[in-house]
């Protein structure tokens, strides 16, 4: 059985070794409460012995940052806002994929959906439980 320690090692592991390798960027932890202005959310679900929804968030400069480095680019070249939202559900889709390859032994089977990418100003995350 995978504890929530073990989990949260294995999701961060598996974002730096995305970001390392796919974006050539280090990843460091930030405060919700200091994106402001254009936000960007890439999220996937996941369903089987384990479900939930992975996400990724960030401020609309690192969501360009992400794309430009995908995609072998300068910052400041014109990146359009398809570019940049499909970088951040392809990040997402990563990121799972090497949270699912590191955990699925203990788990069992999970079920990836596709990716989706929200955008906008002041984006909120409530988690309910039920």
């Amino acid at each position: 059985m995978v504890t929530t320690v073990t989990l949260k090692d294995a999701l961060i592991d598996s974002a730096k070794e995305v970001f390392e390798t796919m974006v050539f960027m280090a990843l460091a932890e930030s405060d919700p409460a200091d994106l402001s202005g254009v936000t960007l959310l890439g999220s996937i679900t996941f369903k089987g012995d384990m479900e939930g929804c992975l996400g990724i968030c960030c401020d609309e400069a690192c969501a360009r940052t992400i794309a430009a480095n995908m995609l072998g680019l300068d910052p400041d070249e014109g990146i359009g806002e398809e570019d940049v939202s499909d970088a951040m559900g392809e990040i997402a889709n990563m990121v799972m994929g090497a949270l699912k390859a590191r955990i699925q032994d203990e788990v069992g089977t999970i079920e990836v959906s596709i990716p989706s990418v929200v955008q906008g100003r002041e984006l909120k995350l409530s988690l309910i439980h039920i």
